[in-house]
């Protein structure tokens, strides 16, 4: 008299543990997805970061061997380290490359540049070769220091 009973809850006892395990098949698999996305996102964001320190690295070199402009270098290679989120962590390394380019950051660049009165572009270049002249021997030593730069762990 029971016995229907009692086949019918082991049954649904027996689905619903069938259905558990499913359940949790499912969440491993899908906790190895995130882990594998989050890796291969981690991957391309270390690429990408060892591509822009390689960049400053080679920006470096060619100001040491004189194939790139002092400002052009500063500028680039400030603005890689603020892509980086590193500008403050390494200014004290390399001070006179961010007060050099604390005096030539907000100058405008090609068309905008154009666009400016020749008198306003005059000024902008004085206190460029200014700041170029007073700081052109330390960037050029702070610029062999980065290109052997290595990132060093954070504290």
């Amino acid at each position: 008299m029971y016995t229907p009973w009692i086949i019918l809850g082991a049954a649904i006892i027996l689905t619903l543990g069938g259905y558990a395990a499913y359940l949790l098949v499912k969440l491993q698999q899908q906790r190895q997805q995130i882990a594998k996305a989050r890796a291969k996102k981690q991957a391309e964001a270390d690429a990408k970061r060892t591509a822009i320190l390689d960049d400053i690295r080679y920006i470096a070199q060619a100001m040491v061997d004189d194939r790139c402009e002092l400002s052009e270098g500063v500028v680039r290679i400030a603005r890689l380290f603020d892509r980086l989120s590193l500008s403050e962590r390494v200014a004290p390394d390399y001070p006179q490359l961010f007060s050099h380019f604390a005096v030539i950051k907000d100058h405008p660049i090609m068309d905008a540049r154009q666009a400016l009165p020749k008198q306003e572009r005059m000024k902008l270049d004085l206190q460029r070769m200014k700041s170029e002249a007073e700081h052109e021997d330390a960037i050029l030593a702070e610029a062999k220091r980065l290109a052997e730069f290595s990132l060093k762990p954070a504290h």
